[in-house]
C-alpha cells in the first residue's frame, strides 16, 4: 500500500504536480475532428485546465485558456473568425497562440496575451500539447496515420482519475475474472448466452521496452509459443493501451487525465476494409456511462468492463489501503517506471517515447509485437476467441449488443 503523499504523486495531475508535470511532456487527444466540424468553438478540461478549442475559418486549429483578458467572459461562446476567436462579449479576438490580434472601439491593441497551447490533427483526432517548448514531435503510431483502414472513435467520460484506468492495462489477470466470471454473470443475469469463456492463467510477465511495457501472459492449455506469450500486448507509456481484438481490427485506448477526479477513455480503432470502401475516414461516437436503478455501471461488453472497475474504485483509488498481491507485480513495474520517468523530467530529460526524430517518426512508428494489423494476423489466428487477450469494444460488444 502507499502513503497519502506517494498517492497524491502518482494521481494529481495539476500544474506544478510532478505527475502534472510528466504528463505535460507528451501530446494528449482531446477531441475529434468531427466535434469541430460540428461546432468549431469547444470547451474542453485538460490536466485540471479550463481551456478553449477553437478552429478558425481559414482552418487552423487553437487552444487557448477559457477566460478573455478583457471582462472575464468563457472564450466557449467565441466566434470563429479568419484570424482567431473573437469574444462574444465585446469582440477582443485571439489568434492561435493567444494573442489580442483585434480590440473594438480602442485606437490600437494593446500587447495582451492569453495562455494558448499547441494543438494538431492526426487520424481524425486533435491532441493537444502543454509542456515546454521546443514540443516533441505529435507521434504517428500507425493505426492512426493508416489510410486503408476502416476507423472508428468511442468517446466516453469517466468521474475517475486516470490511473486507475492504466492500472487496469498492467494487470492481465483481472480478464479472467472480470470479463470472464463478471461479464458472463451480467449476460445470465440478462437471460443472454456467456461472452467468453477464459481459461485460467498460469504466467504473467512483463518486458519495458523504448515507448512502454509490454504484458504477456500464458493460460492453462497453451503452449509458449502463443503470441500472447510470445509477443505481449504493449502499453505505450504513459497513457495508451495499444490492442487487437477478436475480428483482428487493431487501435488504442486514450486515458487522457482531464483532472485529479476524471478522466476521458477514447477507443480507436482501426479494422480491415469492406471491398470498395474507402478508407482513412473516422467514425465518431460519444458513449457516455449509464447506469441501473441502483446506481451501478451497466456493463454489458468489454470495454464498459473495464470502465466499470475504474469508476468503481471511486474519484480517486485510496491505495493506502490497498494490498497488492503476486498477480499485481505489473502495477508495481508500472508505478517504477512512472518514479524513474518523474525524476527524469526533474532533472531537464525528455521521459520515455517522447520522439524529437523526424526519421523516427515518419511515416508512421510501427511496433513491433502487438500494434499493426500486419504484426496481428497470426496471432489472431491463434487467439482467436481465446481467453487470454486483449479485446476492445468493437469486437466486444457479441452477445447483447
Amino acid at each position: 500500500m502507499l502513503t497519502e503523499e506517494e498517492n497524491r504523486i502518482l494521481t494529481q495531475v495539476g500544474p506544478g504536480t510532478p505527475m502534472g508535470e510528466l504528463l505535460r511532456r507528451y501530446w494528449h487527444p482531446i477531441a475529434s475532428a468531427d466535434d469541430l466540424a460540428r461546432d468549431s468553438v469547444r470547451p474542453v478540461r485538460l490536466m485540471g485546465e479550463d481551456l478553449t478549442l477553437f478552429r478558425t475559418e481559414a482552418g487552423d486549429l487553437g487552444l487557448v485558456t477559457d477566460r478573455c483578458a478583457h471582462r472575464g467572459i468563457s472564450l466557449a461562446y467565441g466566434i470563429p473568425q479568419a484570424n482567431g476567436l473573437r469574444c462574444a462579449y465585446h469582440g477582443w479576438t485571439y489568434d492561435t497562440e493567444g494573442r489580442v490580434v483585434e480590440m473594438p472601439f480602442e485606437p490600437a491593441c494593446l500587447p495582451l496575451r492569453i495562455r494558448a497551447y499547441r494543438a494538431q490533427e492526426l487520424g481524425g483526432l486533435i491532441f493537444a500539447y502543454m509542456g515546454p517548448e521546443p514540443a516533441p514531435l505529435l507521434p504517428r503510431w500507425d493505426v492512426l496515420v493508416r489510410d486503408d483502414l476502416k476507423k472508428t472513435a468511442r468517446f466516453t467520460a469517466l468521474p475517475c482519475n486516470w490511473l486507475q484506468c492504466m492500472d487496469n492495462s498492467l494487470d492481465p489477470i483481472h480478464f479472467e475474472y472480470l470479463h470472464g466470471i463478471y461479464g458472463n454473470y451480467v449476460m445470465k443475469r440478462a437471460g443472454k448466452p456467456p461472452m467468453v469463456n477464459p481459461a485460467r492463467h498460469v504466467r504473467i510477465d512483463f518486458d519495458v521496452f523504448k515507448y512502454g511495457i509490454y504484458k504477456r501472459r500464458l493460460v492453462e492449455g497453451q503452449s509458449e509459443d502463443v503470441t500472447d506469450w510470445t509477443m505481449g500486448t504493449p502499453i505505450l507509456f504513459p497513457n495508451i493501451l495499444a490492442g487487437v481484438a477478436v475480428d483482428g481490427s487493431a487501435g488504442y485506448q486514450f486515458r487522457v487525465p482531464v483532472d485529479d477526479s476524471h478522466a476521458l477513455n477514447i477507443n480507436y480503432n482501426g479494422a480491415a476494409l469492406p471491398v470498395g470502401e474507402r478508407g482513412g475516414l473516422l467514425t465518431v461516437k460519444h458513449e457516455p456511462l449509464q447506469y441501473d436503478d441502483a446506481g451501478r455501471i451497466v456493463a454489458t461488453y468489454i470495454t464498459r468492463q473495464d470502465e466499470m472497475a475504474w469508476v468503481a474504485q471511486g474519484p480517486i483509488s485510496d491505495r493506502t489501503t490497498e494490498h497488492l498481491a503476486t498477480s499485481d507485480k505489473g502495477i508495481l513495474l508500472y508505478r517504477k517506471v512512472i518514479h524513474e520517468n518523474i525524476e527524469r523530467v526533474a532533472r531537464g530529460e525528455d521521459p520515455m517515447g517522447v520522439i524529437r526524430d523526424p526519421a523516427e517518426n515518419f511515416p508512421m512508428i510501427t511496433i513491433d509485437r502487438k500494434s499493426t494489423l500486419a504484426a496481428f494476423k497470426v496471432g489472431v489466428t491463434e487467439n482467436l476467441g481465446g481467453p487470454g487477450y486483449y479485446v476492445d469494444e468493437a469486437a466486444s460488444r457479441g452477445p447483447g449488443a
